[in-house]
């Protein structure tokens, strides 16, 4: 641990030159690091609707039990069960028609623009709504059916019922007494054997009795073969009905009582102890998913649960137990999740552990939901409950899956970035095809969707589908890791991807004739639109500010990136020429905001829920209170009229937005927003957002970004790094000011940073990379170069 002076003994680590802490006060400070505090999530009943479930995940497998007594129903998902195939919809004559659009845009011509795009410059076909653009969909549900000895056999009462998710195990359970007999149930996805894992126990011998089932809503067949419960299928790609295929395997393993089966079920009486496996997978990319799922049942089966459970821990832990962080603890923490909700938003000041719990249920799904050598989280992570997932379940790329990786590097998860980036190489080939396709253009491009079968094409409306952020906005995080890591081996593996890019956007810029800048034309400002002076309204613009932020950072890397590679010297320097003509990174409105377009638009919606326009603010570093304090102050304009509710991955982009404005008070006043308890599933495109029961967070309906969104903001509150320095708790709100520490947060710089702070100010903190070296840090107002320590 470290202080002002980093290498001083443990007996002068003292900041705050008013306050004399005694050896025996830090030492008890410093003890107390890495201490995770009440990490579960618990509840006093079964849940009564999906979103209320406890969802589990080992990055590939999920599943969400809900609890039921009688009845019990355990989702089940695989991150890669896809419907659809890959598919060529661009339109190869749409380039022709690029002159003529671009032109009307120069006039003025905005709404006859876009009724031209709608013609002749979206994708071919349906788009995302059509059978082959696919869905992330549900693998189905295990169902269990209990029969109770004594009393009611219909509706058995059930006495102290409890149910929890432990973050820390990675496990869930619930527990309840029937009749004087206690039954527990524990299910985990297993990080050790891939498989899904549901233990049965009663505490008096023979007192189980349960059918097991399996289903989902369309294409399946269940069977029976010896005593393994099968379902297998195959979703419809689009053209012939033959997509991708899947199996699921179900055994159980038994102390006392016996299994028998029919032709869809399994039956078990009078056992004292049921062990069930749940083994799954999917022939997505090729694999082996009947043998494999055969082999890894097998493997389980002859596994000792104990040593299974713990193994699972174990793998687990490695990638959690890596942070911690600890804000204190009031009453309130005793007290079933569902209830501190209710009471957080009106006595937050009860309740500081919730923000620590939020942000570790954050780190949980990460982990839970990616895995490497697999795919990214979509929009469901990987719990979906439907077929017809919201928006697909796919990949949004004007924010949503970008936000999904925004926590990753600071909370020391940095490897599950990089699912995402090998979706990004995926979309590399055909992102060229598009490019070429509608701008006539180098390099490649995606726009605002994509899936598994790697779609660039523009989106089937121009009011959102024309976006060409997409593609620079995923070079950010590609980016980030980096940064983070230092890996110049990862930098020179992604460095075609960030060129391919950097080449679409110079190649397809053209010159405004009124300022001499660059920008693109055609593209929309997620998903925003505005009035024209004629009355009409449109979304088509050329240069909205949030490409021409892109722009300017996706250059800046590059060019960073060649130096470092010590290659491409030439495209480098053409970059270097072109940053002359782009546009600022952000042009201040006669209002005082920042302004969206490059021309001054009256926005249709003031409360729109996409506030593109401050890309530049987070995650990009190109308006700061630090560097550029009139754009900072703009912002903060921008943010007031916008307001504070919208859906979750509103409030949580809002948050972090007032986190980089180093206004924590205000951050935490959008952690208390998004922690809003709702129960609302209709689609909600204005206010409303919140948590459900069990903390997913809802647009609603469920959407996993906004929790993804939230634990960045809750460590940009705590910790920034990209300023050129790193900054000890910059938006430190009045509610966490009292006490708090925090271990294993990361900064970029590939820097590891603890610390601990009272009243608002840093006690003691270290700082320290695998190797030693020269860093600038500011905390408590004072910014001082010191040596890092070596890990």
């Amino acid at each position: 641990m470290t202080s002002i002076e980093p290498h001083t003994q443990l007996e002068t680590m003292i900041l705050n030159k008013q306050c004399l802490l005694t050896t025996a006060c830090i030492a008890a400070a410093l003890f107390s690091f890495g201490q995770n505090k009440n990490l579960k999530l618990f509840y006093h009943q079964p849940a009564a609707q999906w979103e209320e479930t406890l969802p589990l995940g080992n990055g590939r497998l999920g599943m969400t039990p809900d609890g039921g007594v009688v009845k019990e129903k355990i989702v089940l998902n695989d991150i890669t069960l896809w419907s659809g195939s890959p598919q060529d919809a661009n339109n190869y004559e749409a380039y022709k028609s690029l002159p003529k659009i671009r032109q009307l845009i120069l006039e003025g011509k905005n709404d006859e623009a876009q009724d031209l795009v709608n013609r002749d410059f979206v994708c071919k076909g349906p788009g995302s709504g059509g059978p082959q653009w696919g869905k992330y969909q549900t693998l189905g549900a295990l169902e269990l059916e209990f029969t109770y000895k004594g009393g009611s056999t219909a509706q058995p009462e059930a006495k102290q019922y409890h149910r929890e998710l432990s973050l820390e195990q990675a496990m869930a359970n619930c527990s309840f007494t029937v009749n004087g007999v206690n039954y527990k149930r524990t299910y985990f996805t297993s990080f050790d054997d891939d498989v899904s894992v549901i233990r049965l126990t009663a505490d008096q011998p023979g007192q189980l009795n349960l059918r097991i089932l399996l289903n989902r809503p369309e294409r399946y067949a269940v069977q029976t073969e010896g005593n393994e419960l099968q379902m297998s299928g195959q979703l419809d790609n689009g053209t012939d009905g033959k997509g991708m295929q899947y199996m699921a395997r179900v055994s159980a393993r038994l102390k006392g009582g016996a299994l028998t089966t029919d032709q869809n079920s399994l039956t078990i009486k009078d056992a004292t102890e049921v062990t069930i496996y749940v083994a799954a997978a999917t022939n997505f990319r090729n694999f082996p998913f009947k043998e494999k799922t055969k082999q890894v049942l097998a493997a389980a089966l002859k596994k000792p649960y104990e040593l299974q459970k713990s193994t699972h821990m174990a793998n687990y832990a490695k990638l959690f137990k890596r942070l911690s962080i600890d804000l204190g603890e009031g009453a309130s923490a005793k007290l079933p999740t569902n209830v501190r909700l209710d009471g957080f938003y009106k006595n937050f000041e009860a309740d500081p552990s919730l923000a620590s719990l939020f942000f570790q249920f954050g780190r949980y799904l990460s982990i839970s939901s990616t895995r490497v050598g697999l795919l990214p989280p979509n929009l469901q992570g990987l719990w979906a409950k439907e077929i017809n997932t919201p928006w697909n379940g796919d990949y949004h790329l004007d924010v949503n899956v970008q936000m999904n990786h925004w926590p990753v590097e600071v909370a020391n998860l940095s490897e599950l970035n990089l699912p995402l980036a090998e979706l990004v190489r995926g979309l590399v080939k055909p992102g060229q095809k598009t490019a070429k396709a509608y701008y006539n253009a180098n390099g490649w491009i995606a726009h605002v969707i994509t899936n598994v079968w790697g779609f660039t094409e523009p989106g089937e409306s121009a009011s959102w589908g024309a976006s060409n952020a997409g593609s620079g906005w995923l070079c950010n995080n590609l980016w980030e890791h980096y940064e983070f890591s230092q890996d110049l081996k990862y930098l020179k593996s992604i460095y075609p991807i960030l060129k391919g890019s950097a080449e679409f956007y110079k190649s397809a810029q053209i010159k405004d004739p009124k300022s001499g800048w660059l920008v693109t034309s055609p593209s929309v400002s997620p998903e925003n639109s505005f009035y024209l002076p004629n009355g009409k309204t449109a979304s088509i613009s050329m240069g909205p500010t949030i490409d021409n932020q892109i722009v300017r950072e996706l250059f800046g890397n590059v060019i960073k990136a060649s130096k470092l590679l010590n290659t491409d010297v030439t495209f480098s320097a053409e970059l270097q020429e072109t940053l002359k003509s782009v546009p600022p990174a952000a042009v201040i409105s006669k209002d005082g905001r920042i302004q969206e377009w490059l021309e001054d638009y009256k926005e249709t919606d003031l409360q729109h829920r996409h506030i593109s326009h401050l890309y530049g603010l987070y995650p990009a570093s190109l308006i700061s209170p630090f560097s550029t304090p009139e754009l900072a102050a703009a912002a903060k304009k921008t943010l007031e009229v916008r307001g504070d509710d919208g859906p979750s991955w509103t409030i949580a982009y809002k948050l972090l937005f007032w986190a980089r404005l180093q206004d924590g008070n205000r951050a935490f006043k959008l952690l208390k927003e998004i922690l809003k308890p709702t129960l609302r599933t209709d689609i909600n495109y204005g206010a409303g957002g919140g948590v459900y029961p069990n903390i997913l967070s809802a647009g609603p309906p469920f959407q996993i970004d906004g929790n993804f969104g939230a634990t960045a903001g809750i460590a940009e509150m705590l910790l920034q790094s990209h300023d050129g320095f790193i900054e000890l708790l910059p938006a430190l709100p009045d509610a966490w000011k009292k006490y708090g520490n925090i271990k294993g947060f990361k900064a970029r710089g590939n820097f590891t940073i603890d610390m601990n702070w009272k009243d608002g100010k840093i006690l003691s903190y270290r700082i320290a990379s695998p190797m030693a070296k020269k860093v600038k840090v500011k905390l408590n107002g004072e910014l001082k170069e010191i040596v890092s320590q070596r890990l």
